[in-house]
C-alpha cells in the first residue's frame, strides 16, 4: 500500500468515486476532488496526477481483495469551450461492489425499518420496486396501508422512482419531453433539483444545461430520462423551497411583484376556506380591519375575509375563479382585473 500519511484516506475517497454510477470521473476528476477532500480529513499538501494512478494500480493489482475496474469512455460538455468531447473514466466492474461496504448494526436495521414501514404504506408512489427489495432483505412484516395517495398513472410508471433517483445523485440527465401542445417530442439536458405535486400531477424541476434557467416539466409529459455522466452538474442558483413558497402551483415568473390579495368568500365555503387554506400565507382578517375593508368595498353580507401573499401566476387565478359566487376578490386591481377577464371570456364562451 502506499506509504503516505494520508494513503488509507486516498482509498476511501477512491472507493466513493468508482462506486459512483451516475456520474462519470476521469483520473483528473479524481485527482482535484482529492486535492478538495483531503484537507477536511486534516491532511494538508496537494495531490498529483501520478499518484492517484499509484492508488488506482494498487487498487487494481495489489489489493487484499479483488477488484475489478473498468475503463470506458463518455460525452462529457467542456464549459469553458461550450464543446462535447469523449472523457476516458474509471469505475468498478460491478456496479454494486464497494470496498467498504458494511453490514448494518441492529439498531441502524430498527431505525430503517420503521422508516421503511411508513414509505412502504404510500400507494401510489409507482417505480419504487427497490422498497419491496430492502423489505425482504430487512425482513419487514407488510403492513395494510395506512396512508393512500391519489393516483396520476404515468405511461412509464418507472418515471418516478428515475427523477427521485438522479436528483439525489445530482446527476445531469437529457429529457425526452412531449410539450402540451404538440406531440414532437424533444431533448432538454438539466440539473435536475426538486420533485413537486400540485393538483394530482407531478413536475420535475431543474437548470438548464445551456442557459442555468429554471424549467418545470410534467412528469407525465416526459417519455425517457437518462444520465449524462460526463456533463458537469449545476447547482441550484437558490433555495427552491424559497422560491415556491410565494405562488400557488409550479409556474414561477422571474421579477413577479408578491400581492397581497384580499378576498371576501361566503358562509357556506368559508369554513372550507379557513380550514383548508388556498396559500400558506393567508390570514382571516377580523375586528377593525374587516369592518373597515367592508366600508371600503361593495361586499355581499355575511361571509368572512381572507388575505393571502401570492405571486400571480395561471394557477392563483384558476383556484380564485373555482369558488365561483362564493369568493370575490376585492383587491389589488391587477387580480381583480385577470379574474373579470377571464369571467367574460367564460360568458363570451357561452354566448352570453
Amino acid at each position: 500500500m502506499p506509504a503516505n500519511k494520508n494513503a488509507l484516506t486516498r482509498i476511501v475517497l477512491l472507493d466513493k468515486l468508482l462506486s459512483d454510477r451516475y456520474h462519470a470521473y476521469s483520473i483528473q476528476d479524481m485527482t482535484d476532488y482529492l486535492d478538495r477532500e483531503l484537507p477536511e480529513y486534516g491532511h494538508d499538501g496537494g495531490v498529483t496526477k501520478r499518484c492517484v494512478e499509484k492508488d488506482i494500480k494498487y487498487l487494481e493489482n495489489h489489493f487484499p481483495i479483488l477488484i475489478e475496474l473498468e475503463r470506458y469512455t463518455v460525452d462529457a460538455h467542456s464549459v469553458a469551450s461550450d464543446k462535447v468531447y469523449k472523457k476516458r473514466c474509471i469505475r468498478y466492474l460491478d456496479p454494486t461492489f464497494s470496498i467498504f461496504k458494511g453490514k448494518l448494526s441492529d439498531e441502524e436495521k430498527g431505525v430503517l425499518m420503521t422508516a421503511l414501514s411508513t414509505i412502504g404504506s404510500f400507494d401510489g408512489l409507482d417505480g419504487f420496486g427497490w422498497l419491496d427489495d430492502l423489505h425482504k432483505r430487512l425482513g419487514l412484516v407488510e403492513n395494510k396501508p395506512v396512508i393512500l395517495m391519489s393516483k396520476n398513472l404515468l405511461e412509464n410508471k418507472t418515471l418516478m422512482a428515475q427523477a427521485f433517483s438522479v436528483i439525489k445523485a445530482r446527476s445531469v440527465v437529457v429529457l425526452k419531453y412531449r410539450r402540451f401542445n404538440t406531440s414532437d417530442l424533444r431533448d432538454v439536458i438539466i440539473s435536475p433539483y426538486l420533485l413537486k405535486e400540485f393538483n394530482r400531477r407531478w413536475y420535475l424541476i431543474g437548470a438548464a444545461d445551456d442557459t442555468g434557467c429554471i424549467l418545470t416539466f410534467a412528469l407525465d409529459r416526459i417519455v425517457a430520462i437518462s444520465v449524462l455522466p460526463g456533463y458537469e452538474y449545476r447547482e441550484p442558483p437558490e433555495d427552491l423551497t424559497e422560491r415556491y413558497e410565494d405562488i400557488i402551483g409550479v409556474s414561477y415568473y422571474e421579477g413577479a411583484e408578491i400581492h397581497k390579495i384580499i378576498f371576501w368568500v361566503s358562509d357556506k365555503s368559508a369554513p372550507y376556506v379557513d380550514t383548508k387554506p388556498l396559500h400558506g400565507s393567508q390570514i382571516h382578517i377580523r375586528g377593525e380591519k374587516e369592518e373597515s375593508l367592508r366600508k371600503k368595498y361593495a361586499i355581499p353580507s355575511g361571509g368572512w375575509l381572507f388575505s393571502i401573499d401570492c405571486m400571480e401566476n395561471y394557477e392563483l387565478i384558476r383556484e380564485l375563479c373555482s369558488y365561483g359566487e362564493d369568493l370575490k376578490v376585492l383587491s389589488p386591481e391587477p387580480i381583480v382585473n385577470a379574474i373579470a377577464n377571464r369571467i367574460d371570456s367564460m360568458r363570451r364562451l357561452y354566448g352570453l
